[in-house]
């Protein structure tokens, strides 16, 4: 996988799903959620890819492809843990090959400066939106605003620039943001997204295996929640 399809993994996605689909419709929060619980759990973009051929092809033969469309990707995520296994099992015993490779050039520091700046100023805005009812999520907001705009300092260093160390740094910060929001984020509105996956999920949940729903039900609810507080992911699988 080059560099740059490693950093723009759920758009890839994305856009082979549409292709599948024949139709280019929005992809869902539970679709999201999917994408992400499966770039967390280090699911190759080919494995992905081939396992929705897979899916595909066994929903057309089945009644339920009879006129009607796949309309989501939570039907496709046992075979893409099957194309995961099978690719695990071709590649046991040849030449390791490097998972991720140094992507250096995948993106301009023009593109990194902008994609930062927007960044901070979203990160800002949803502090100052935040300050009168959560103050204690305004405050960490903008801490985590002014680490962001340390790191985004490492752009500018001469020699070249090491994504991957980049990426880690800001996975941080995502980290740090999705557990002030849990802890802090109010009951009711907790309530209101759990009943929303459960309600997305209620038709798949004998098709996925506990990991895969509790995972799948974590980056919903992660998702949701930036939603809810205008917050923007930082990673750089998220710079479109």
């Amino acid at each position: 996988m080059d560099g740059w399809n490693y950093y723009n993994y759920f758009t890839e996605i994305e856009e082979y799903f549409w292709k599948k689909r024949g139709a280019h419709l929005l992809v869902s929060p539970l679709d999201w959620a999917i994408m992400e619980a499966w770039q967390k759990a280090g699911v190759p973009l080919e494995a992905a890819l081939k396992g929705i051929d897979k899916a595909f092809e066994s929903y057309q033969r089945s009644r339920r492809g009879a006129g009607k469309p796949l309309k989501n990707l939570a039907y496709c995520t046992d075979a893409v843990l099957e194309a995961v296994e099978e690719q695990q099992e071709a590649a046991a015993g040849s030449t390791p090959k490097t998972a991720r490779v140094a992507a250096t050039e995948a993106f301009s520091r023009h593109e990194l400066k902008a994609y930062f700046a927007k960044n901070v100023a979203r990160l800002k805005q949803a502090a100052e939106k935040s300050l009168p009812q959560h103050p204690e999520i305004a405050a960490r907001l903008l801490e985590i605003a002014e680490s962001l705009e340390s790191n985004a300092q490492l752009v500018e260093t001469p020699g070249t620039l090491h994504l991957e160390d980049l990426e880690r740094r800001l996975t941080i910060l995502d980290e740090k943001i999705h557990a002030v929001l849990t802890s802090h984020a109010p009951e009711e509105l907790m309530l209101k997204i759990r009943r929303e996956v459960d309600g997305q999920l209620a038709t798949y949940r004998r098709k996925m295996k506990a990991e895969q729903l509790a995972m799948v039900e974590k980056q919903y609810m992660q998702k949701r929640l930036l939603e809810e507080f205008g917050i923007p992911r930082l990673s750089l699988f998220y710079l479109m």
